[in-house]
């Protein structure tokens, strides 16, 4: 049994603390913060109650398996169900979409209400399906920094299939050839955002995305987001993982090339390998200073960040549901401001989560939880102050005129997230929600790998590290990195 240690409870960590302590190891895990969860964490003020981040759950069975890992059922102690509206949508003319997550039906929905051709979609869908069978077993669930993931049939199958996957169009390139409308070309340009790119520069390979909604189910955790991160927390201790809360890595210890445990509090804690679930732009900066840092990481581009406003509203918008996306007029124009001018378009894509929809007790009656985002650049000394406050206006504004409120007088409780605020809680570079960006056709190939090249027994998983961010990425991150472990073992 060897002793390993976790720097970070963020849900990967948590996830590879389940992995290894499943594998027979003796798991420590040491997080700075006082919760669990990282992003993916919740809070409660003045009656309401708001997950603090990532709002969208897909690919439920990579939560499932690891309940499997010790042979427990995932009921009572993970509870979710599945959505049959993924996402209302709304333009700046009137039109509303309520999406359905069915592929036929909104398909046929498209067709009905913006003029899209349904063949052109159901194709679009089919074409998706397609590149995630042949590129999710080589690129998402294997670490792409080992050969024997590329020297085996699925491997070899992905290989051959490359000059299949779109990497020389941007999505915005390949959205416009296959559909004539641009409401359309803007709802599928947004899957973008879903790892903090821009579509009008990322690889049309991104266009997978879709598929993870309409081929394989959106769904929401009852109890909100927040649930899976409590959840899994309570499965890694009843099965002998050692959380400690508060307990601040100050440094990874390394001899003569090899993790031999961390610093905290000035005292050192050994072991014989280190997970660490870190961003690791910080990891390298502050953990690991006796490492040079590598030059992929001190060059990375990092994704977009986001502004957030927790709003506790005084009213029930029967139009918005659960998922809601209120589009700009000049998608292109926003997208240039914040990935080329660093700073944010005065008509944003405003997205609203209000888990009271389907959890009525995180708002008081009559009342609505919002959680209200846009996307916006990763820090780089921009005068957040006076960008929060042009934005809140712009975004006020945005919501009075498309849905007929008076939206000042609504607002009953505000806390507001901006890119450097998430830095300091999370430690992610720049506050960068997803690390690097995918706004290169070989991005996802520089992701940093999920174990050190330079030091023996010192891993990585989380958003910043391969495969990516995002809830399930994150996920088979620690399963890949576990799975390295246990092959070195």
């Amino acid at each position: 049994m060897a002793k390993v240690i976790v720097v970070g409870a963020g849900i990967a960590g948590i996830a590879a603390a389940i992995r290894l302590r499943a594998s027979g190891h003796e798991v420590s895990v040491y997080e700075a913060n006082t919760y669990a969860g990282g992003k993916l964490s919740d809070f409660n003020e003045a009656g309401f109650r708001f997950d603090a981040g990532p709002s969208l759950f897909t690919m439920p069975q990579f939560v499932e398996e690891l309940f499997s890992l010790f042979n427990e059922p995932v009921e009572p102690s993970f509870q979710y169900e599945q959505l049959d509206i993924g996402c209302h949508y709304f333009y700046e003319d009137g039109t509303q979409f309520n999406a359905p997550t069915n592929r036929e039906q909104f398909a046929e929905l498209l067709e009905q209400q913006l003029g899209e051709d349904k063949n052109a979609v159901n194709a679009f869908f089919k074409k998706a399906a397609f590149l995630y069978k042949i590129t999710a077993p080589v690129f998402l669930e294997n670490s792409l920094h080992q050969l024997s993931t590329y020297f085996n049939k699925k491997g070899l199958r992905g290989i051959l299939n490359l000059w299949r996957i779109n990497l020389f169009s941007t999505m915005h390139q390949l959205n416009t050839k296959r559909f004539r409308k641009e409401k359309t070309i803007q709802l599928f340009n947004r899957f973008a955002t879903y790892n903090g790119s821009n579509p009008y520069q990322a690889p049309a390979t991104l266009n997978i995305i879709p598929h993870l909604e309409f081929g394989l189910g959106v769904y929401f955790p009852k109890g909100g987001m927040v649930s899976i991160t409590n959840s899994l927390l309570d499965l890694a201790k009843r099965h002998g993982v050692q959380f400690y809360f508060n307990h601040k890595v100050e440094q990874i210890l390394t001899q003569e090339n090899k993790a031999q445990g961390v610093i905290i509090a000035g005292e050192s804690i050994a072991a014989d390998q280190v997970v660490c679930n870190m961003d690791v732009f910080p990891a390298y900066k502050y953990l690991l200073p006796q490492i040079d840092m590598p030059k992929k990481v001190k060059q990375v581009n990092s994704s977009s960040s986001a502004l957030v406003f927790y709003w506790g509203i005084k009213k029930e918008f029967q139009q918005l549901g659960l998922h809601n996306i209120l589009f700009s007029e000049n998608y292109k124009q926003e997208f240039d401001a914040i990935f080329k001018e660093n700073t944010i378009d005065s008509d944003p894509t405003v997205y609203i989560n209000i888990t009271s929809k389907l959890n009525p007790s995180d708002a008081p009656v009559g009342y609505e939880n919002w959680f209200l985002m846009i996307n916006v650049p990763a820090n780089d000394g921009q005068d957040w102050q006076a960008l929060v406050a042009t934005a809140r206006t712009n975004i006020i504004n945005k919501l009075n005129r498309m849905l007929k409120a008076d939206m000042v007088d609504l607002i009953a409780y505000e806390k507001v997230l901006d890119p450097i605020l998430i830095e300091q809680k999370t430690s992610s570079y720049r506050g960068a929600l997803y690390g690097s960006s995918s706004n290169d056709r070989m991005a996802a190939f520089f992701r940093h790998a999920n174990f050190s090249s330079r030091v023996e027994g010192l891993f990585f998983c989380g958003g910043s590290v391969h495969p990516g961010g995002g809830i399930p990425l994150c996920l088979l991150s620690a399963k890949i990195t576990v799975a390295l472990i246990n092959k070195k073992r």
